[in-house]
């Protein structure tokens, strides 16, 4: 089964609920962070938070500095900020 995220590509970026919640968790983090402890903290499966993530990074919005750890990425924490 493949990833359901939609992956278009417009002006203006908007965010699923899931992606808005993970954004804002990566958001918060000091340091870079698991899929799994984004999981746990956001209460969404581990399988959704990856393919979220995809969605996220082709977007510009999270970056991934060390192998399968994610931060986001300047646009994306003042994207997560505007959004609270």
């Amino acid at each position: 089964m493949g990833c359901k995220c939609s992956s278009k590509k417009s002006g203006e970026i908007s965010l699923t609920e899931e992606q808005a919640k993970i954004l804002a968790a990566l958001a918060q983090a000091d340091e870079p962070v698991a899929c799994k402890d984004i999981a746990e903290s956001t209460g969404i499966p581990s399988k959704s938070v990856s393919c979220r993530i995809k969605s996220l990074r082709n977007k510009g919005l999270v970056e991934s500095p060390v192998r399968c750890r994610y931060v986001a990425t300047e646009s994306g924490r003042k994207l997560a900020a505007a959004s609270c």
